[in-house]
């Protein structure tokens, strides 16, 4: 529950921003989403590679002073990562101008690529301390740094936004940063109960760490290059299904939030295991939390679809769109929670390289797939073709936990 109320937060934060800005000026609302458009994979890099610190912190529960040493290679990696993260967002500008994007809308960037740049090195220099806080059974105390990170991010882009346009809101996101970065420090050190510092990098044990981290941020990668394609194809249908599929992914990403909390929560449960009945068992009970808490959210949604379809349109050709693909957007989003489940599985067994061989299987099908399926069925077939994928990746992930936690105990992994 902390891990959901940490996204929710999160969430609120996002939404009050995009607000603000669409309040301010169109131009200025167009130009933050190019910008946030690099930002948001470059950033979820940056937090696919520190959740795979997880299973590296988890053994040291009960002797959580033991895990600086990790956590130290930790901070090198994640900066490292972090660094090529925010060269990405200060070349949003050199990319939209190179794609097309109008001159009036790449001006009015001003200075927020430097903001965003800094924030995310900020993110990254935090060394993933809510995934150590979750792995450490500390789960409650992760809430704290994006509580702070939202209330200062909304409360200064209500502030400065209205004088300063998108500097106002860099300032706010480089805040915001700050206050998250030292809370989410303190709430470490006290985790661990010693000062953490730093020290030499330890390039055998950063490869470790990468071994599990840089494929699960290429699993984010994929994972949101592919839904881009996604959604560029629908793009091509007509207004009102370009907007109705805006709507049910929306709808999807909050029915999902659960489900992705649970499946951290299981990381630490997983890689504490000792055998391959406590590994499964662990699984298992994830993926039925997982499912259950989606088909709640969905039961939910289907009695409330009309009356919060309201909440994203007015248009009642675009309600009835959202509302005739409902069914199909929950089925895919209950495989798309018992698949990410046992995804985080395999991070836990440090197996994340199978979870990445996975999804490139199954969105690399998907994206072939999206431009002709677009042209022919519209958005009902993408909608279609994305619940094929999540089924096949609950196959394939599902095969792959299997296979991987059978050799819990059975032999030291690295």
């Amino acid at each position: 529950m902390p891990i959901c109320l940490a996204m929710i937060a999160g969430m609120i934060g996002s939404l009050l921003v995009t607000s603000v800005l669409g309040q301010h000026d169109t131009v200025t609302l167009a130009a933050y989403a190019v910008v946030t458009a690099v930002l948001n994979p470059a950033s979820s890099a940056v937090m696919g590679a520190l959740r795979g610190l997880g299973p590296f912190v988890a053994p040291f529960r009960d002797d959580p002073a033991s895990a600086v040493p990790v956590i130290r290679d930790a901070r090198w990696l994640s900066l490292s990562v972090g660094t090529m993260g925010a060269l990405a967002v200060l070349c949003v500008p050199l990319l939209a101008t190179a794609t097309g994007v109008p001159g009036q809308v790449v001006a009015e960037m001003g200075l927020l690529p430097w903001f965003l740049a800094g924030y995310v090195l900020l993110f990254a220099s935090t060394g993933g301390a809510g995934t150590i806080l979750v792995a450490l059974g500390r789960s409650r105390n992760m809430l704290w740094p994006t509580l702070g990170f939202g209330l200062v991010q909304g409360g200064l882009t209500a502030l400065l936004v209205p004088s300063m346009g998108l500097t106002g809101a860099g300032i706010a996101w480089l805040t915001g940063g700050v206050v998250s970065a030292l809370v989410g420090a303190l709430n470490v050190r006290l985790a661990v109960g010693r000062p953490i510092g730093q020290s030499r990098p330890r390039p055998r044990e950063i490869a470790k760490l990468a071994r599990v981290s840089i494929p699960l941020a290429a699993t984010v990668l994929i994972k949101f290059a592919v839904l881009g394609a996604v959604t560029f194809a629908a793009g091509t249908t007509s207004p009102r299904d370009t907007a109705a599929h805006a709507v049910l992914t929306t709808l999807t990403s909050l029915i999902m939030m659960m489900s992705l909390a649970i499946a951290q929560a299981a990381v630490p449960e997983i890689a504490r295991a000792t055998d391959t009945a406590g590994a499964r068992r662990a699984g298992r009970v994830a993926a039925l939390l997982a499912v259950s808490g989606t088909l709640v959210m969905a039961a939910l949604l289907l009695v409330a679809g009309g009356p919060l379809t309201a909440l994203f349109t007015d248009d009642p050709a675009v309600r009835d769109r959202v509302l005739g693909l409902l069914p199909l957007m929950l089925l895919s989003a209950a495989l798309d929670a018992a698949q990410a489940v046992r995804g985080f599985g395999l991070t836990a067994l440090k197996r994340s390289s199978s979870s990445l061989g996975s999804f490139a299987v199954a969105y690399g099908l998907l994206l072939l797939s999206v431009v002709p399926v677009a042209r022919t069925w519209g958005i009902t077939g993408l909608w279609t073709a994305m619940t094929a994928a999540n089924a096949l990746l609950v196959v394939l992930q599902g095969l792959g936990f299997h296979r991987h936690s059978a050799r819990v105990g059975a032999a030291v992994t690295v």
